[in-house]
């Protein structure tokens, strides 16, 4: 698979999985697929629930700036804060090269970078560790324990993180999302769903006190073993953080595109 291809891949499997995450959350959520430009906009306090990503392939230079410029305003226009996922090989040599002036012309500020990631390695294993016992998430409470998990790994409050997921009927039904528990406490979460014809990793987070343990690791594995079994896909994807990156080569993962997250300056 080319960069390119990879790169058209990963972009549109977050158009895909973000509209039902979105759509979930908030009924009247901002969601259009616009020339150049996918909005996915649930304007809550969950920021990665209010995204905007470029969708041209082979972006120049000139275009990129037109692109931005537009998202940027995109953004402005919401009552929440969010972020604008740039998949950097859906640009040309030109426009990479442009790309730190163009966005600060846009009025963006660098958020944090991530990759794009992706293989044909399902089924895997149903995962074992000595340490942790898997549960699905089924209920509000486990929702509540999810969000809590991604507001301590990711460090925003508790609150933003809760209104992104408590009270989702999707969450409990339509994604195999599990917490892995050490004893009675969860220590870490992943959740797969399928997109497209893929199976789409999303919201792995492992406690701070409990890194470096393989925690995230195995229930990303659950997430994975259960959603292929319940889907019969082959093909998995994922947008991994810089501290995710170095896991999921070793389930079988490979890396594409470079990822850029933005978000509006004050």
């Amino acid at each position: 698979m080319t960069d390119l291809t990879a790169s058209i891949e990963s972009a549109q499997q977050l158009t895909v999985a973000w509209r039902a995450l979105v759509l979930d959350r908030a009924a009247d959520a901002d969601v259009r697929d616009l020339p150049g430009i996918a909005v996915r906009w649930a304007d809550c306090r969950f920021s990665f629930y209010n995204c905007v990503t470029l969708t041209d392939p082979g972006t120049g230079a000139d275009l990129l700036v037109r692109r931005l410029g537009e998202a940027a305003d995109i953004m402005r226009a919401k009552k929440h804060p969010g972020f604008l996922w740039l998949f950097e090989d859906l640009l040309d040599d030109e426009a990479r090269t442009a790309l730190p002036t163009a966005a600060e012309q846009a009025g963006l500020q660098y958020a944090f970078p991530g990759t794009g990631m992706a293989g044909d390695l399902l089924p895997v294993p149903d995962p074992v560790h000595p340490d942790l016992t898997f549960v699905r998430v089924r209920t509000d409470e486990h929702l509540r324990a999810y969000a809590d998990l991604q507001s301590r790994a990711y460090g925003f409050p508790v609150a933003e993180g809760r209104d992104g997921l408590v009270g989702s009927t999707h969450w409990k039904n339509g994604m195999y999302a599990y917490l892995a528990m050490r004893g009675d406490a969860p220590v870490a979460c992943a959740a797969t769903v399928e997109a497209q014809g893929r199976l789409f990793v999303a919201f792995v987070a492992t406690d701070p006190q409990w890194q470096r343990r393989g925690y995230g690791e195995a229930v990303t594995r659950k997430a994975l073993h259960e959603g292929a079994r319940a889907t019969g896909l082959t093909r998995a994807t994922l947008h991994a953080t810089v501290a995710g990156a170095p896991v999921y080569p070793r389930i079988g993962f490979t890396p594409n595109s470079p990822m850029h997250f933005y978000n509006v300056g004050e």
